[in-house]
């Protein structure tokens, strides 16, 4: 997800019509992943955290099984009531609101910790630092973390992506490098480095499951029309007849940034 495009040409994107496969079919973060947040020092126990871009609510809902306090923040209502439902099933201490990350509506130095999980890039900057910054405690961190295949190492992830492209060739978001920078381009000289993780997995699909995964994707169920759905989906499944097994895995590359805000030095009164 670095360094990738967060428009497609002309096409408008709505998460919410890919919310039942997103929520289904997208992989869950590893454990690795929490464990690179507590060790950099966002621990989810008795923690309050702010969980921006968080769609359904993997993250968020994760992050509150192991005992934190969260508000799951996104534009997507559609995503947010079944973020919503799986938090009311489980009793969960998270609760979810509809805003922009840039301008939550949420108190001012209330959370300990504010995290985005594969959003990072549709996010505007500056002004989703300053909201960052004004969310947070001091001593507050920001955390990123994604989950991305690798198209340049599996075959398979390689061939959707190029159908992709057939359907909708504005899609910029594709032959991703797996390059994760030490620190992201937006975040420097606003925040400082605590600690960064990378890490690769191998996760297990089927076909009917990587189409889901495919359906839950930017490029083609949250952009096209739903003619091009069907019929990107219908193509998908001949595809993965010819070049995927019924079994398969696929390798995703993971990583974690947290990163400490920097806060203007206060003013100081002259004689």
């Amino acid at each position: 997800m670095h360094g990738l495009g967060s428009r497609d040409g002309a096409r408008s994107t709505d998460w919410g019509r890919t919310r039942d496969d997103y929520d289904r079919f997208r992989p869950r973060y590893p454990a690795q992943v929490f464990d690179a947040l507590e060790s950099f020092g966002v621990r989810a126990r008795g923690a309050r955290i702010c969980d921006l871009g968080t769609g359904t609510g993997f993250l968020a809902l994760e992050l509150a099984r192991r005992g934190a306090a969260v508000v799951g923040v996104d534009l997507s209502a559609v995503q947010l009531a079944t973020a919503d439902a799986a938090a009311r099933a489980e009793q969960l201490d998270a609760r979810f609101v509809a805003a922009r990350a840039e301008a939550t509506g949420l108190p001012a130095g209330h959370f300990d910790a504010v995290t985005a999980a594969q959003c990072a890039l549709y996010f505007e900057h500056p002004s989703v630092d300053d909201e960052i910054a004004r969310l947070l405690v001091p001593g507050g961190r920001f955390a990123t973390v994604h989950l991305s295949w690798l198209p340049r190492e599996d075959a398979v992830a390689r061939a959707s992506e190029a159908l992709v492209l057939a359907f909708n060739p504005d899609w910029s978001a594709a032959d991703w490098s797996g390059d994760v920078p030490t620190v992201p381009d937006w975040a420097r000289g606003r925040y400082d480095l605590v600690g960064t993780t990378v890490f690769d997995v191998d996760v297990p699909f089927t076909r009917e499951s990587w189409r889901g995964r495919f359906r839950a994707c930017r490029g083609s169920g949250a952009s096209l029309t739903e003619a091009e759905r069907a019929a990107f989906d219908s193509a998908h499944a001949a595809l993965l007849e010819r070049v995927a097994p019924p079994q398969f895995t696929v390798r995703h590359r993971a990583d974690v940034h947290v990163l400490l805000p920097r806060r203007p030095l206060p003013c100081i009164a002259s004689n």
